[in-house]
């Protein structure tokens, strides 16, 4: 997983409330065993004109031009900005995996769908909570001003803009720390992989038959 530490990016504004995960990666695109290859089917029925369907080129296909993200002044965005509940709808992971490849490393947002929310931190994309007021701030801002940026300082948890004040965030102590660290639930678990290897040993020690193979 990617470390996140300081990050500094372009922002999308995503101006819809109620975003859920059906419209960040529709269900077609589900039926891939792989982890990876999400990326160009994010938003897509927002993104394309036409219905899409797993392995197609994305050459080939018609592009909605009023789609936010198809707009030229937020290509290369990194950071997504969010109206209330946003993730709502189904549990799947793959959610925050598209919106990883895609590029972004950071939704803000006044609230989250729950499940939504820790399969971020899972993943190494940062969810952040902000006041309602403060995002429409942000919004306003976004829209105003063209190559509007942010500096997320997740040691600090505060965002950057400009010569404007500081907005601080809360993110909880342990996922502050797996993010800054790069560890998810497997690389917190190869961490002990010394330990692991040693209770292995005395296990074997203690219990040898466990180590034959059955023979059909």
């Amino acid at each position: 997983m990617k470390k996140f530490t300081v990050h500094k990016g372009l922002v999308a504004p995503m101006d819809r409330e109620n975003v859920d995960t059906d419209a960040i990666i529709p269900k077609q695109f589900l039926k891939s065993i792989r982890k990876t290859g999400f990326g160009p089917n994010l938003f897509d029925e927002w993104r394309y004109l036409d219905h899409g369907e797993p392995g197609q080129d994305p050459a080939s296909r018609q592009p909605n031009p009023d789609f936010v993200l198809n707009q030229p002044r937020y290509q290369g965005a990194s950071i997504l900005l969010a109206r209330k509940n946003f993730g709502c709808g189904s549990s799947r992971e793959h959610a925050p995996w598209a919106l990883d490849q895609f590029g972004f490393r950071a939704v803000i947002a006044p609230s989250f769908a729950d499940i939504f929310f820790n399969n971020c931190f899972k993943n190494g994309l940062l969810p952040i909570v902000l006041p309602e007021a403060t995002v429409s701030q942000l919004f306003d801002e976004t829209f105003a001003f063209p190559g509007f940026e942010l500096t997320i300082d997740l040691d600090q948890q505060v965002i950057r803009r400009g010569s404007s004040e500081p907005i601080p965030f809360e993110v909880q102590a342990f996922r502050r720390y797996c993010l800054m660290n790069g560890l998810d639930d497997i690389g917190l678990t190869l961490r002990q992989a010394d330990k692991i290897k040693q209770f292995e040993a005395q296990r074997l020690a203690q219990k040898p038959w466990l180590a034959q193979t059955m023979v059909g």
